[in-house]
C-alpha cells in the first residue's frame, strides 16, 4: 500500500489491477522473445492465502497459471510461524484442455532464524534447499535433478521426456573427495536398488560443486510417485561424511501431494479474504440473534395464549424430549428482562458496525490520529473522496475478529447468564419460604409469563429435576460467572493493551467502545443481579 498501516493491521498483500497487469506483461514477454525455454520463478513477500484481490478481483495465481510460471517464493511468515510451507496450485482455465499449476514456496525468514534458501534451476527442474546460517557453514547437498516429487515436480505432460542422469550440487569449505548417490525402493523395505558414483563436472566456477551421473531412468518408471527414494552422500578432504535427505522421486515427473498438519493448512492454504468475510458476518449474525431473539420470544408469548398453553404442556410433561429447547428459551427471556443493559448492548453492537472502534497512530509513533471501523482505517488526510474500502481491510481481522469472538459475544452469554441465575435464585428463595411453588407477586408483575408458568406448573412436572436444577443454579453458579467475568476482563484488557501498545495509549484509552464498554456492561451487570433476600 502506498500508506503503510503499523503492526498489527499489516496482515496482507494488496496488489491493484495495473500490478497484476505489469506481472502478466512482464512474465509473457519473456514467452514472445525467447528461442529457448524459459524458466519463471517468481519472487514475491505476501503469500497468496493472505493476498487479496484486485478492484476488479483479480488474482496472481490466474496469471501466474496461465503464464506457465514454475514457482512462487515468498515470505511475510517468519519462521516463528511456519517452516517450510509450501502449495501445489492447480488450475483449469475454459480454453486449456490440460491444467495450469505452480508451486508457491514460503521461504521463512532471514531476520531472526537466519534462513538461506539455494535455488537451482536445472534443465527447466527447479529444486531448493533450506540451509540456517547460525552456527559455522556445513557440507551442504543440494540434488537438482531428479527433484522432490513432494514439492518441486509437476504434473507429468504429454511433452515430458526421461532423463538418464543425476546432478547434485555439492556446497563445501573443504574439498570434496567422493560423491555417490544410492537408490531406495520403498515398497521393498527401503532395500538399496542401485549405488551410483557422481563425478565433478568441470565448470568455469571458482569452487565447482557440480557432481554428474548417468543411470537408466527407465529402470525406475512407476504409478507411484514415492516408490523410489534417492540418498547422495558426500566425503570430504578431512574425512568427514554428510548425506543429504533421503527423498523420494519420479522419472516421470509425477506429483505426489502430501497432508500437511492443521495448522499449516490453516496458514497457507485457506483464503482468508474470503474465510474473513464468513467469520465476522457469521459472528455478527449471533450476536444480532442473540439479542433480539428475546423480544421476539417475548412478543410472541405475550400475544399468543397458545403458546403459552404449549411451553405449560412441555414442562407438566413426564418425558420431555424438547426441554433443552425450552430451558433455552427461558435462558433467553430472563438474560433480555433488563431493559437498560439491553439497550446498552444494542447500542454498543450498532456503533461496532457502523461507528469507529477506537483512534490511534496509525502510520507511526508521532503521525495523524486515524479512526479504525470494522471496515478498515479511515485516515482524515486523504480525505472523503475515496471510491474504495477503507485501508487495511481485512487486515484488521487481527483486531476484529479476537474482540468479537473473545470479548463481545462472551459478554452477552455472560450478561444473560448472571440475569438467569438470579431468576433461578429467586425460584429457589420462593419455594423455601411459601413451601410451594407458585406464582409470587413479582413474577407476575415482571410481564414474562414463563416464569411464572413453571413455578405454578411445579407440582404438576417432576419435581427431583426441578429440584436439582435450583440446587445446581444456586451460589456455586453466580460465583463461576463472577470468575468468568473477571477473566473475560483479563482478556480483553490484553487485547486493549496490545491496541496500546500498536497505536498509542490515550487516543485508543479514550475510545468507548473498545476499552471500557465491556468492563462497564459487566459491572452494571454483576450489581443488577445481586440478591437482596433476607
Amino acid at each position: 500500500m502506498s500508506i503503510g498501516i503499523r503492526y498489527p493491521a499489516n496482515l496482507f498483500g494488496h496488489p491493484t489491477d495495473k500490478r497484476i497487469e505489469a506481472v502478466n506483461s512482464e512474465l509473457q514477454y519473456w514467452s514472445n522473445h525467447s528461442n529457448v525455454p524459459i524458466t519463471k520463478v517468481v519472487f514475491g513477500h505476501y503469500p497468496m492465502s493472505f493476498t487479496t484481490s484486485s478492484e476488479k478481483g483479480q488474482r496472481y495465481e490466474s496469471i501466474f497459471a496461465k503464464q506457465s510460471t514454475s514457482a512462487y517464493l515468498c515470505g511475510h511468515l517468519h519462521a516463528k510461524v511456519s517452516k517450510q510451507l509450501w502449495r501445489f496450485h492447480e488450475m483449469s482455465a475454459p480454453t486449456q484442455e490440460q491444467k495450469s499449476s505452480f508451486w508457491e514456496w514460503e521461504l521463512g525468514d532471514w531476520k531472526e532464524s537466519r534462513l538461506m534458501r539455494i535455488l537451482a534451476i536445472d534443465g527447466g527442474a527447479i529444486s531448493f534447499m533450506d540451509h540456517t546460517l547460525k552456527q559455522a557453514f556445513q557440507t551442504s547437498i543440494l540434488i537438482t535433478y531428479p527433484t522432490d516429487s513432494r514439492s518441486m515436480n509437476t504434473l507429468e505432460s504429454i511433452n515430458w521426456s526421461l532423463r538418464n542422469d543425476i546432478n547434485v550440487l555439492v556446497f563445501s569449505n573443504q574439498v570434496i573427495h567422493n560423491v555417490s548417490a544410492r537408490v531406495f525402493d520403498s515398497h521393498n523395505e527401503f532395500k538399496i536398488v542401485e549405488e551410483i558414483p557422481l563425478q565433478l563436472v568441470a565448470v568455469p566456477s571458482v569452487h565447482k560443486p557440480l557432481f554428474h551421473a548417468k543411470w537408466n531412468a527407465e529402470n525406475y518408471r512407476s504409478p507411484s510417485p514415492t516408490r523410489y527414494w534417492l540418498q547422495v552422500f558426500v566425503q570430504d578432504s578431512q574425512g568427514v561424511k554428510t548425506s543429504s535427505e533421503r527423498r523420494p522421486f519420479s522419472v516421470e515427473g509425477k506429483v505426489s501431494i502430501q497432508s500437511h498438519p492443521w495448522l499449516n493448512y490453516l496458514i497457507f492454504e485457506v483464503q482468508w479474504e474470503d474465510m474473513y468475510r464468513v467469520l465476522l458476518w457469521s459472528n455478527l449474525a449471533f450476536i444480532i440473534a442473540l439479542l433480539f431473539a428475546p423480544k421476539l420470544l417475548y412478543y410472541f408469548i405475550k400475544k399468543s395464549l397458545r403458546y403459552q398453553r404449549w411451553t405449560v404442556s412441555v414442562m407438566s410433561s413426564p418425558i420431555q424430549q424438547r426441554k433443552a429447547y425450552f430451558w433455552l428459551v427461558w435462558f433467553l427471556m430472563e438474560g433480555a428482562r433488563s431493559r437498560t443493559i439491553w439497550f446498552s448492548l444494542l447500542i454498543h453492537v450498532i456503533w461496532l458496525i457502523e461507528m469507529p472502534w477506537f483512534w490511534g497512530h496509525v502510520t507511526s509513533e508521532k503521525g495523524e490520529i486515524a479512526q479504525m471501523y470494522l471496515s478498515g482505517w479511515s485516515i482524515p488526510s486523504l480525505g472523503e473522496d475515496l471510491t474504495w474500502n477503507k485501508l487495511s481491510n481485512p487486515d484488521v481481522l487481527v483486531i476484529t475478529l479476537p474482540f468479537l469472538y473473545l470479548v463481545v459475544a462472551p459478554v452477552i452469554v455472560i450478561i444473560y447468564s448472571l440475569f438467569a441465575e438470579k431468576a433461578f435464585a429467586c425460584l429457589r428463595h420462593s419455594r423455601r419460604t411459601e413451601g410451594t411453588v407458585g406464582p409470587t407477586k413479582s413474577n407476575v408483575e415482571s410481564g414474562y409469563l414463563l416464569p411464572g408458568a413453571l413455578m405454578s406448573l411445579a407440582n404438576l412436572s417432576d419435581k427431583k429435576i426441578l429440584s436439582i436444577v435450583i440446587k445446581l443454579c444456586g451460589g456455586w453458579t453466580r460465583r463461576v460467572l463472577l470468575m468468568l467475568c473477571c477473566i473475560l476482563a483479563v482478556i480483553h484488557l490484553k487485547l486493549s493493551s496490545r491496541l496500546m501498545s500498536a497505536y498509542g495509549t490515550k487516543p485508543v484509552a479514550l475510545s468507548p467502545p473498545v476499552t471500557w464498554m465491556p468492563l462497564l456492561l459487566l459491572s452494571a451487570t454483576a450489581y443488577c443481579t445481586m440478591l437482596n433476600i433476607d
